[in-house]
């Protein structure tokens, strides 16, 4: 396999592991409060991060690296958890997993101010059409509008895009799930706190689903997932691999639909078709 196919591999892993996130975190927030989850899954995180750098003994990231670990911590460990655990409350995950839809778009034009990147043209076209796909698919539907709800989930693409750029060009030189790792032993200075000052009175009342979705959202979203997701972003090209977030919103409402018993429309299957063909022209032309 070329570097570029294993990309594409590491990159398919990553989502289809994202694609979990939403669904459980719909299901943890019934239980959990918004603060103490996203600190708690951060947390668990970072422990078992810090626990495999010290144990293979990772050197340490470079001083002039910690101001792009930072936005990674930013993004991705603090802002689009705690942004989605809130958005949450007002909208259900199927409507609230469709905004992954813009990640691809977003994603892409900070390779362009971040990374270096300079897709051609018609990926742009591909890009658009892709996220056209989400976004009508959300307008045809029936779920339900929320502003507080849409708004929350719009400043966490943008963190999140953010954040996949950073740590896509950070971990060429650090490695993938180093990267993640330094990043969330960055945030567990605030992180750790803020899950004991969160602490749940009581936990006897919180069902095992809700405990299902802290375990999901710490061990695979928080962690695992970021593993093969920036090594793919490295590997094939943070505009090329993000594309592959395109499928993202469709394996999330089928996940939802099987999990939560959440009604999906019946257009999901043609505008998931659209999403994947969009998927292919953007790969073949993104660089």
């Amino acid at each position: 396999m070329t570097q570029k196919s294993n990309g594409w591999l590491n990159g398919f892993l990553g989502v289809a592991i994202f694609a979990g996130s939403l669904p459980a975190t719909r299901i943890a927030v019934l239980d959990f409060d918004p603060i103490f989850l996203t600190a708690a899954r951060a947390t668990i995180a970072a422990l078992l991060g810090l626990g495999f750098l010290l144990a293979l003994r990772q050197p340490r990231p470079a001083l002039g690296d910690i101001p792009a670990l930072a936005v990674v911590a930013l993004g991705v460990v603090v802002g689009f958890p705690l942004l989605t655990a809130l958005a949450l409350r007002h909208v259900s995950s199927a409507h609230s997993v469709v905004f992954v839809g813009l990640l691809p778009l977003c994603t892409a034009l900070f390779a362009v101010l971040c990374g270096g990147e300079r897709p051609r043209p018609a990926f742009w076209l591909f890009s658009l059409l892709g996220s056209a796909c989400i976004v009508g698919y959300a307008a045809w539907g029936t779920l339900e509008v929320s502003l507080v709800g849409d708004l929350l989930m719009l400043v966490a693409i943008l963190g999140c895009g953010l954040g996949y750029a950073e740590g896509a060009v950070l971990s060429r030189r650090l490695g993938g799930w180093q990267t993640i790792s330094w990043a969330l032993a960055l945030a567990l200075p605030v992180m750790l706190p803020a899950t004991l000052l969160t602490w749940p009175p009581a936990f006897g009342q919180v069902r095992p689903a809700a405990w299902f979705g802290l375990a999901y959202v710490s061990l695979f979203s928080m962690l695992i997932g970021f593993v093969f997701w920036y090594r793919g972003l490295a590997q094939g090209g943070i505009a090329a691999i993000g594309q592959l977030q395109l499928i993202q919103p469709f394996l999330g409402l089928g996940l939802a639909a099987l999990l939560l018993h959440e009604a999906v429309d019946g257009t999901m299957l043609a505008a998931t078709l659209g999403a994947v063909a969009c998927v292919a022209g953007a790969r073949k032309f993104a660089c």
